[in-house]
C-alpha cells in the first residue's frame, strides 16, 4: 500500500529521475507523522480544556520531582521555546492558577516556576490518559516495531544534537 509520500516521490521520479529521493522518503514521513501525531495529542488535551503546550509545561514541572520547580531557562530548553514565548506561556498558566513564578532568593536574576497544587493534580490526572492516547496513535505498529522505531528516532535526534 502506498502512502502520500510515495505519491510525491513518484512525481519527483517522473520529473527528475536523476534525483536520489531517499531523504524525501525519510524526512517527509517524519514530518508528516509529526503533524498527525501532534493533531491526535492536541485533540486529547483540548477535550480536557488544555492546549498541548500547557500540558507540556505542567508535565515538565511535574517531572522535576518533589519541588516541581524549575528555572525559566531550564524550562525554556525543555520546552524548546524562546524565553519570550515561555514568559507568555507562564503568564497564561499563572492566570489559570496552575503555576507560580518567583525570583530565586539566591540569585535575583533567576526566576523559578513552580506547579501549584491544582497544576500538580491536573498534570498527574491526565498522564495515564495521555499515554493511552499516544499508544492508540502508534497502534498501527507492533510493540517490536515501536521499539525499533524509537531506537532509530533516538539515533536521529542525537545526530541532530537534540539534548535537554
Amino acid at each position: 500500500m502506498n502512502d502520500a509520500v510515495d505519491e510525491i516521490i513518484g512525481r519527483w521520479g517522473a520529473i527528475r529521475p536523476d534525483l536520489d529521493t531517499t531523504p524525501i522518503g525519510v524526512v517527509l514521513r517524519v514530518f508528516r507523522a509529526s503533524r498527525l501525531l501532534e493533531q491526535g495529542i492536541k485533540g486529547y488535551f483540548e477535550a480536557h480544556g488544555l492546549e498541548s503546550w500547557e500540558y507540556d509545561v505542567l508535565a515538565t514541572l511535574l517531572r522535576a520531582g518533589d519541588s516541581s520547580t524549575l528555572r525559566m531557562g531550564d524550562l525554556a530548553g525543555a520546552a524548546m521555546v524562546s524565553p519570550g514565548a515561555l514568559t507568555n506561556r507562564i503568564d497564561r498558566l499563572a492566570a489559570k492558577g496552575l503555576v507560580t513564578r518567583a525570583t530565586d532568593p539566591g540569585n535575583r536574576r533567576l526566576v523559578r516556576v513552580t506547579l501549584t497544587t491544582e497544576g500538580r493534580r491536573l498534570a498527574d490526572d491526565l498522564i495515564e490518559g495521555h499515554i493511552a492516547n499516544e499508544l492508540s496513535l502508534i497502534g498501527g505498529l507492533t510493540p517490536d516495531e515501536q521499539a525499533v522505531l524509537g531506537t532509530l528516532l533516538r539515533k536521529l535526534l542525537l545526530s541532530l544534537n537534540d539534548r535537554l
